[in-house]
């Protein structure tokens, strides 16, 4: 079972710490693009975290239920507006299970890499087709490392570098696990925060997908259905289960 690390200090300033992953221009095309997945069914976030996309996906009609391993990070989602329709399930998303049957299985914000081995994962894509009604679709959004940024001998790549947070990749591309080491600044104390990941290509996924019983339908760059390419630094990638 994977270690939970969003616990007390790293859950309740879990939003304030990521304000540009609150801003609408970043949030309304990823809702956009859940709502139209859905297809007017309900929806299954594994990863739920404090809510960020489940909160305005409720309030645009979707039935949410979330998965999440941390009860701190359900405690700040509940204490939101909007939270008590929200069903929530505490436990390790790849193994966990619910009641019902969903129209969409969602990951975003790299999530699955949360799952830190290709057992966990694998298991994670047979634990969301599990959840899917006949024609559902699953939904992953996930970053993809830029080995270019990874000179020969290089220690660690900084992801981030202002007054208030340094940040630095980590990285073995033999084993394909990504540390982010986050150090939070406030006045002249400072708090470190690591958060271990293992990468995947779109490709390694897509071979989970099969192994689930699921078949890739779309692949973009972003949630505005912009082409992935070569550049892209992400991917937003569905899969569905068979009529």
């Amino acid at each position: 079972m994977p270690h939970n690390i969003f616990v007390g200090r790293i859950a309740e300033s879990y939003d304030e710490d990521s304000p540009e992953m609150y801003l609408p221009a970043v949030v309304e095309p990823a809702v956009d693009f859940l709502v139209d997945a859905a297809s007017d069914g309900p929806a299954l976030e594994f990863g739920i975290g404090t809510g960020r996309l489940a909160l305005p996906l409720s309030r645009r009609g979707v039935a949410v239920h979330g998965v999440d391993i941390s009860a701190d990070m359900l405690g700040q989602l509940h204490s939101k507006p909007g939270s008590e329709v929200i069903a929530t399930t505490l436990g390790d998303f790849a193994t966990t299970t619910v009641p019902g049957e969903f129209s969409l299985v969602y990951l975003v914000y790299n999530v699955i890499s949360n799952l830190t081995s290709q057992e966990e994962q694998v298991a994670c894509f047979c634990n969301a087709a599990a959840h899917l009604a006949p024609g559902g679709r699953l939904v992953i959004e996930l970053g993809v490392p830029d080995l270019r940024s990874f000179p020969p001998g290089a220690a660690a790549v900084p992801f981030e570098v202002s007054a208030t947070r340094l940040g630095f990749d980590t990285l073995d591309i033999a084993t394909q696990q990504l540390v982010s080491h986050h150090y939070l600044i406030t006045g002249d104390r400072v708090a470190l925060f690591e958060s271990p990941h293992r990468f995947a290509w779109p490709s390694e996924l897509d071979l989970m997908a099969q192994i689930a019983g699921l078949r890739l339908v779309e692949r973009w760059g972003d949630w505005d259905r912009s082409a992935f390419t070569s550049a892209s630094m992400k991917h937003v990638s569905v899969w569905q289960r068979p009529s």
